[in-house]
């Protein structure tokens, strides 16, 4: 149980840097423009994926469905980033 809140409160920590970094970007630049709803969106974004591949890496064995599993969240996660920052669809 500890290892698994371990990995949860990595999760976090990294997707806050990650988080960290359009925030410090917007001190510097106007070219960076994002509101609470963009850094929630994104926070929510990375949350799923990071679960979702936490939950792959953990309960698949196979490693060729594995691997398959993981690109697919990841392609998943670089289309919906896509659509909502500049609409491809």
């Amino acid at each position: 149980m500890i290892i698994q809140n371990k990995r949860l409160v990595i999760i976090v920590l990294v997707i806050a840097l990650l988080l960290l970094i359009p925030l410090i970007a917007m001190q510097f630049t106007e070219e960076v423009n994002w509101t609470l709803s963009d850094f929630i969106v994104a926070g929510v974004l990375l949350l799923v994926t990071s679960l979702l591949l936490d939950l792959v890496i953990r309960k698949v064995m196979k490693t060729p469905v594995r691997i398959a599993l993981i690109m697919i969240i990841l392609a998943i996660l670089l289309l919906i980033w896509a659509e909502l920052a500049v609409g491809i669809f």
